[in-house]
């Protein structure tokens, strides 16, 4: 079954009971993204997520955004070794000393990508041509772990001295700032995230 229905409202097979999930599948996953700060933040999330469950980092969203500045990729690139000890200690994100030095490490080349193409979006959206790839999906089997687009934008990041941005990782990124439409037909957002047509003149 490629989707569920929940309060009459047909939606991918993976936003399930979850208040958490079923929010975020309703009002963020797919929508594009041109905001530098949010697609920091969900490049940070990502790679907080490798191994781990999503709704794991939902959950720990909102201290995620305390810990790391509200994800300003300047304050993150000038976190010390004294701030690694104290996220360190902190239980509300995932404490894996890798991840927390990939952050930072990420907020130094994200500043890059922004002084040498403007801002981060610019840099991001190429990859697809400036526009979501819409797919039509019909369920879960159909939808890839990585494709084409997100090895080679995966490359390029770690080219740039970006770490934890393998092409599955990657993926789930660009399906997450709206890059792809990667919602099931079935699904009520797919239609909704769809271009619109133009009106036919009489």
């Amino acid at each position: 079954m490629a989707a569920r229905r929940s309060a009459t409202v047909s939606r991918c097979w993976w936003a399930e009971s979850d208040p958490l999930y079923v929010a975020y599948h309703d009002r963020e996953w797919g929508v594009p993204v041109h905001d530098d700060r949010i697609l920091f933040e969900f490049l940070i999330l990502e790679g907080a997520q490798a191994g781990l469950s999503w709704i794991t980092i939902l959950k720990k969203r909102e201290t995620y955004r305390r810990a790391f500045a509200e994800f300003d990729p300047a304050a993150v690139a000038r976190f010390d070794a004294k701030k690694v000890e104290a996220l360190m200690g902190d239980a509300g994100i995932v404490r894996n000393r890798l991840k927390i030095a990939s952050a930072i490490q990420n907020a130094r080349a994200f500043l890059k990508v922004q002084e040498e193409f403007g801002s981060f979006d610019a840099y991001q959206w190429r990859f697809v041509g400036g526009a979501p790839i819409q797919n039509r999906r019909e369920g879960k089997g159909d939808v890839p772990a990585r494709t084409a687009e997100s090895d080679a934008l995966s490359k390029d990041l770690r080219k740039r001295g970006f770490n934890f941005v393998g092409s599955t990782i990657v993926y789930a990124h660009m399906q997450a700032v709206g890059m792809v439409n990667d919602h099931v037909t079935s699904c009520f957002r797919h239609a909704e995230l769809a271009p619109k047509r133009a009106a036919k003149k009489s």
